[in-house]
């Protein structure tokens, strides 16, 4: 992969079109055409290959990189590269991610569902149900357990091993994120922490930690910094109040609000060490923003607007398949 970007960040937006910037100076210098649907999130493969973007109602793994090397600076819109598509679900899909070695994908819908996807193999695994339109879903670190969030306000852990739901939480949130602790977030600005624990029989429990009122408005993502990130593990709540809010963990304080969008924050997501993070708006834009500073240090601009984010600048994850 001689011609593979160190970094890897994507956008999509209103205008069916996924773009590829370069983090550093701003330029878009890639532009797909996604004429099926909307995309409703974006994800980047472990070895950098690959990029899913979630439809309607399909997932489409597309090439990150085109099979001849941009050697101008003009930027370059192509038809998109469609390496394979999933389809089983009948709604939007509205979260996709990779096992950590990249060997499967899971994903989440509008109908109800959650799907697990042998990619070296045709077809769904294995299917979920949730029972209510799935808002998002999450891989445990320890790559055995999923946790959704349904629009009933449903967090369920999925346990991989057993093949079965081993533990819920009914009626606290639409949306959840990732780790050995939880963060939920709802519709009225409330974030609820939890951690997850072994009980009796190995059953999974949630155990309260906090609850915090971090927005007048709603909430649309809530992300924790990736782990082990020296000195200090963040969360992130991204708002239709039009800003981004950055608590730490320890004693979840506000240390800072990220202020420059103009309207809904509907994505986020960290740099691999934590001291960066992604954000896209409704606004026509997404913003690179220093963690320790709050300030925006580049906007990526020339698009419509903007619901989703994808970044990749950590070390490449080899397939094993």
């Amino acid at each position: 992969m001689s011609g593979q970007p160190s970094v890897i960040l994507a956008t999509a937006a209103y205008d069916h079109m996924i773009r590829f910037w370069e983090a550093k100076s701003g330029r878009c210098y890639r532009a797909l055409q996604y004429p099926d649907s909307q995309v409703n999130r974006l994800e980047i493969t472990p070895d950098k290959q690959y990029l899913a973007a979630a439809g309607n109602p399909h997932i489409k793994l597309l090439k990150s990189t085109p099979t001849e090397p941009n050697r101008s600076e003009q930027l370059h819109i192509f038809l998109c590269w469609k390496v394979i598509t999933y389809e089983s679900h009948a709604g939007n899909v509205m979260a996709v991610g990779f096992q950590c070695d990249g060997n499967w994908m899971y994903s989440g819908s509008e109908d109800g569902t959650i799907k697990i996807w042998d990619l070296r193999a045709p077809g769904c695994q294995r299917e979920y149900e949730s029972r209510a339109a799935v808002n998002t879903v999450v891989l445990h670190p320890n790559q055995t357990e999923l946790i959704s969030g349904d629009q009933n306000g449903n967090i369920r852990v999925w346990d991989l091993t057993a093949n079965s739901c081993s533990c819920e939480l009914v009626n606290r949130s639409p949306s959840c994120g990732t780790a050995a602790s939880v963060v939920a977030a709802n519709n009225r600005g409330t974030c609820y922490v939890w951690r997850l624990r072994r009980g009796a029989q190995a059953m999974t429990y949630f155990e309260p930690l906090h609850k915090l009122q971090a927005h007048d408005g709603y909430i649309l993502k809530c992300l924790l910094s990736p782990e082990f990130c020296d000195p200090h593990r963040y969360l992130a709540t991204a708002s239709s109040d039009h800003t981004v809010k950055i608590w730490n963990v320890d004693g979840f304080t506000l240390e800072r609000t990220l202020v420059g969008h103009q309207r809904w924050v509907w994505d986020c997501i960290f740099s691999v060490d934590g001291a960066y993070l992604i954000t896209a708006s409704s606004d026509a834009t997404a913003r690179l923003w220093s963690v320790s500073t709050g300030e925006a240090i580049r906007v990526y601009q020339g698009q419509k607007p903007t619901v989703c984010c994808a970044l990749h600048d950590g070390a490449e994850t080899p397939s094993t398949a």
